[in-house]
């Protein structure tokens, strides 16, 4: 007789082979992940057609678009992960409902913050970050649809995670694998003005984000909601316990994440002052490190779910097993990358712009810091198991420390006038940071069997 599906999720986490759970884990996630690295690749690509001060638009709001993802899918996600996979490891599966249920609950009540902010003040905001002119005007045009309709965004991410929390990675991965390639499209179709489309240049990929994204949150949510067995979303009473489960995770884990994206808006605001040139140069660099974390998500997600059964059902060697084996392919790959675009800048840049001043300080961005990608790989990869034992005090400092090194070395360059090269230094020592403190977070008292708990 077969086994129900539910048992043999239950088993990959909980005993089958490391790397087969990771392949089988990760595998569709990084399928799908690769789909979102090449919306936004694509998106840059097509708005490249109009100029350096276009890509400028884009740079000043792609922190904020960044974060978004950060916190929807990275922090408040991998609390619905985590708390939906530690529930599955200690056989608790009357909580998956209801956890479900509360995360929709959340994630709404989280869009309302970017909405209320990016969607209606963005023009003082961006102000704020030296965004001047025509720049300022893309910038604000964009934020106005891409964060007024950020429910949805988080929406998608949300009910993803419910997903995943289960071992289910693959339903997500070919939501996003059908739903990308039409985002692709019409993005291109909206912003260039193809076929019987009006060319509307910066907002068009916007607009093909909120439209997509909403089509695709349609589809998972109808999944859930007819769904039989494990995981169904059925409306019911709210309960404290379980919105603490999830935050006790999601909630400081936002943090964390604020702190990733707020480093390149420091950095962003800082080289505001050296002019459009730089700001978009930088944007094109940075860009390629932010796009490295979804990327890393595509593993990090199947760590979440991988460490948080173990941990659940109380065996910390295997988690601290899979954690290792997850960071180490996250350095393989992110710092492959690094080193690639490092030594060939323009195997990135030559896709982009051919602005001799903005391809000049995207380089030596590259040049800089791809060295270091590797180590920012990790690192990351390391946050999303930690995300699986339910604490990250630890983590959280990391990212704090990182922030502080980024921020610090990016406004005394500034003060004291030092070259734009003192800079991208500050970036490439956080991402060292990264790496090697969440290493050591792996030998603190989170990851050793004393502190098992029974109950959440």
């Amino acid at each position: 007789m077969n086994q129900p599906k539910s048992s043999r999720q239950l088993s990959l986490l909980l005993e089958g082979s490391i790397s087969q759970m990771l392949w089988r884990l990760a595998g569709p996630n990084v399928l799908g992940v690769v789909m979102t690295i090449l919306v936004t690749f694509c998106d840059a690509w097509f708005v490249a057609d109009f100029g350096t001060v276009a890509l400028a638009s884009l740079a000043l709001v792609f922190p904020f678009q960044t974060l978004i993802v950060f916190m929807s899918a990275g922090a408040i996600g991998g609390g619905v992960t985590s708390a939906i996979s530690r529930a599955f490891g200690r056989g608790a599966l009357s909580e998956v409902s209801a956890l479900a249920w509360h995360a929709v609950v959340i994630g709404i009540s989280m869009s309302l913050l970017f909405i209320l902010t990016l969607g209606l003040f963005p023009q003082e905001i961006f102000q704020g970050m030296g965004g001047t002119g025509e720049v300022l005007t893309g910038a604000v045009s964009y934020a106005q649809i891409a964060f007024g309709g950020s429910t949805v965004t988080w929406m998608l991410y949300i009910l993803a995670a419910v997903f995943r929390g289960s071992g289910d990675t693959l339903t997500p991965a070919r939501m996003f694998i059908v739903g990308c390639s039409g985002q692709i499209v019409l993005s291109g179709a909206l912003t260039l003005g193809w076929g019987p489309f009006p060319e509307m240049g910066v907002i068009g990929p916007a607009i093909a984000m909120i439209v997509c994204h909403a089509g695709m949150v349609l589809f998972l949510a109808s999944r859930l909601y007819l769904g039989k067995g494990l995981l169904q979303l059925k409306l019911s009473p709210l309960r404290l316990v379980f919105f603490i489960d999830i935050m006790r995770v999601g909630g400081i884990g936002l943090i964390n994440n604020v702190t990733v994206a707020f480093s390149v808006v420091v950095v962003t605001a800082i080289l505001g002052h050296f002019g459009a040139a730089a700001l978009a140069g930088y944007g094109l660099g940075s860009r390629l490190e932010l796009m490295l974390t979804p990327l890393v998500f595509g593993v990090g997600s199947a760590l979440t779910a991988g460490v948080g059964a173990n941990v659940g059902a109380q065996n910390f060697q295997r988690a601290r097993s899979i954690a290792w084996a997850g960071a180490s392919i996250a350095f393989l790959v992110t710092g492959g990358i690094g080193v690639m675009v490092a030594v060939m800048p323009e195997l990135w840049l030559d896709w982009f712009t051919a602005d001799e001043a903005a391809y000049k300080v995207a380089a030596l961005y590259l040049a800089i810091a791809g060295p270091f990608y590797g180590f920012f790989g990790a690192g990351q990869a390391l946050y999303f198991a930690s995300q699986g034992t339910g604490r990250l005090l630890l983590p959280i400092c990391v990212g704090i420390v990182r922030f502080l090194t980024i921020s610090l070395v990016g406004l005394v360059a500034v003060w004291m006038d030092w070259p734009i090269q003192v800079v991208f230094a500050g970036v490439s020592a956080g991402l060292l940071v990264t790496g090697i403190g969440m290493a050591l977070c792996l030998f603190s008292p989170d990851w050793r069997p004393r502190l098992q708990t029974s109950k959440n």
